[in-house]
């Protein structure tokens, strides 16, 4: 008894001063400051603006998402996990295909504005996705750098470069809402903020062009990044695709609720479970045989030990906290923000399998696997919203997307926690 009593703290404090755990605390820290900033600016996006102007700013911001997504072509892991030997001209390539690819991503952002202006009478939001394309342009300046500092583990560089730009568009939200009540007030600050995060990307991790290196091939980049890109889109889609369903279903109105609900609820998991996958992808990518199930196992038990009592306590609290933060008038909201709590944990186990097949080079299996459960998610929120009530198109979406993404993760990630070295390893550590 005593000696199993050692071994379970001995594991604790393994796990205590892990770098996952370490890198989890660090986006942790910053992402609960992020929230408390964001929580202030979601209250007075609630009292200043009624659900109809939210949904104009939610229909351009969603749009500008699933547009930004693909912006990093897909080639950023490639950096992160290729050989010490081909990471100069990988980075070399990376760093021309990025410029090349930001010029694409102006002209596809603004041929989409001209078709939701012309085509479907949005001229404010067509207006506002015209001002957002000028992002894309600074994105080539720092995205080596991030990918450079997310290989060597500089997360807590990166989890203060991530906070410090979202602290400082809800700032200057708040700021804009106060002045001047308009969806613009949502919008501007996307493109206001961005030089923030460039600048900061580029000091935390120093790099530049080394002509002298050479050039990786772009056919095999653009190869490997082409699943990832396709997989991400998918992505991109499952979670920005909701907004436009329900906008075309059930108006700007329902939008505004929903923008609302989500980011009350969904909003703060989901970026916990992004900075948990971040952090957890180079711990992945060990060479040597049986290390990389191995960390598959601890980034398991880790992730367990955080997301499902936080999922669990955020939902079950809901009825408590809404109308007490944002209002009475909000309280029917309540219901909606406790059950999209719950897809955090359909967001994790996506995440997990997404980068376990991402390390094995299986971008083309990610994409399959990623079309399938946007396809459940999109699905079950389009049956449900045909009922015409929010709440049960907001179960639909929960309940598809939770049923394939758990089902994905299990048969993805079961061979690998099966495996003879896997536990053997497991075994060594607490012999």
């Amino acid at each position: 008894m005593l000696a199993s009593v050692n071994a379970t703290t001995q594991w604790l404090k393994a796990q205590v001063a892990s770098p996952l755990v370490r890198g989890v605390a660090a986006f942790g820290s910053a992402e609960l400051a992020n929230r408390i900033v964001r929580l202030v600016t979601t209250v007075v996006i609630a009292r200043q603006l009624a659900p109809d102007i939210v949904g104009q700013a939610a229909l351009a911001l969603t749009l500008f998402e699933i547009v930004r997504v693909f912006a990093g072509i897909g080639i950023g892991q490639r950096i992160i996990a290729c050989e010490a030997d081909d990471l100069a001209r990988t980075c070399n390539s990376a760093h021309r295909l990025y410029w090349i690819w930001s010029g694409v991503m102006v002209c596809a952002q603004l041929g989409l504005a001209g078709l939701l202006g012309l085509a479907f009478g949005q001229g404010a939001a067509a207006w506002m996705l015209v001002v957002l394309a000028l992002v894309y342009p600074m994105m080539p300046g720092g995205l080596v750098q991030v990918h450079l500092a997310m290989r060597e583990g500089l997360n807590g560089r990166l989890a203060k470069t991530a906070a410090s730009q979202a602290i400082a568009d809800h700032l200057l939200t708040a700021a804009l809402l106060l002045a001047w009540p308009s969806p613009w007030a949502i919008v501007l600050p996307k493109l206001l903020t961005a030089p923030i995060w460039l600048i900061m990307s580029r000091r935390n991790r120093p790099w530049r062009v080394d002509p002298a290196a050479g050039y990786a091939p772009s056919r095999d980049l653009l190869r490997f990044g082409g699943g990832v890109l396709a997989a991400d889109g998918l992505n991109a889609l499952r979670t920005q695709g909701d907004n436009l369903i329900i906008a075309a279903m059930m108006g700007t109105s329902a939008l505004g609720a929903y923008y609302f609900a989500f980011n009350a609820g969904l909003g703060i998991v989901s970026s916990l479970v992004g900075a948990f996958a971040t952090v957890s992808f180079p711990l992945l990518c060990a060479k040597e045989s049986g290390q990389a199930e191995l960390a598959l196992r601890r980034v398991l038990k880790v992730a367990g030990a955080i997301f499902i009592p936080f999922v669990a306590l955020q939902a079950l609290f809901a009825p408590l906290y809404v109308p007490m933060v944002f209002g009475q008038h909000w309280a029917f909201a309540a219901p909606l923000i406790a059950i999209l709590c719950l897809a955090g944990l359909s967001h994790l186990a996506s995440s997990l399998a997404a980068n376990w097949l991402r390390i094995q080079g299986r971008v083309a299996h990610d994409a399959g696997r990623s079309l399938i459960t946007c396809a459940a998610a999109l699905g079950g929120l389009y049956l449900g919203a045909l009922t015409g009530e929010l709440i049960w198109a907001i179960t639909g979406l929960v309940a598809g997307q939770s049923a394939v993404a758990f089902l994905h993760a299990f048969h993805i990630l079961r061979p690998a926690l099966a495996s003879r070295n896997s536990v053997n390893s497991a075994k060594e550590q607490f012999a």
